[in-house]
């Protein structure tokens, strides 16, 4: 692999982990909400970046609302879409419909809470979201200035090759 490829994965990885911390940035006040972390492998083909869902469980805050649900432990609630599709969510700000069933803010239903071994739900209590702010500010920062260093390799590649190639023409 050349030198171009291999700043161009180095690019690529810088961008994804940019991509990680922004979305991260943005749900940090979504309720339930986990952050990804931004994994990085270097390979034959060169860098490469992936989010992987963190774990951590976020803190629990009291709403006073009866409807209102957390998980402690690991699980999710389970709801149905109006086009019947099922979508798993931490999320677990309840209201009651008129027929009695527990809805989202998006009008989906809870048709189940589907939890691990030890694990169990608190009533008047949201799971806030996972995420620290200027943890994933720095995060951004770090993609940047990763994304500008493999830049600047890449410019120096391109001005590199570029010399050599008018050296080569004064041969001819």
């Amino acid at each position: 692999m050349d030198g171009i490829a291999w700043a161009a994965s180095a690019m690529s990885a810088a961008q994804t982990r940019l991509e990680i911390a922004a979305q991260n940035l943005a749900n940090g006040s979504t309720d339930g909400f986990r952050r990804s972390v931004a994994r990085g492998w270097l390979r034959a083909g060169g860098v490469s970046v992936q989010g992987v869902a963190d774990g951590e469980q976020g803190a629990l805050r009291r709403t006073g609302r009866a409807l209102d649900r957390a998980i402690v432990g690991e699980g999710a609630f389970v709801l149905r879409t109006a086009g019947g599709a099922t979508i798993r969510t931490r999320s677990g700000a309840f209201t009651r419909d008129r027929f009695g069933a527990l809805r989202d803010d998006l009008g989906r239903r809870l048709v189940n809470t589907a939890l691990a071994r030890g694990s169990y739900v608190r009533a008047g209590f949201l799971e806030s979201s996972n995420v620290d702010a200027a943890g994933e500010m720095v995060n951004v920062l770090e993609a940047e200035r990763s994304f500008e260093a493999a830049q600047k390799i890449l410019s120096a590649i391109d001005q590199s090759s570029q010399r050599a190639g008018s050296k080569m023409s004064d041969f001819k």
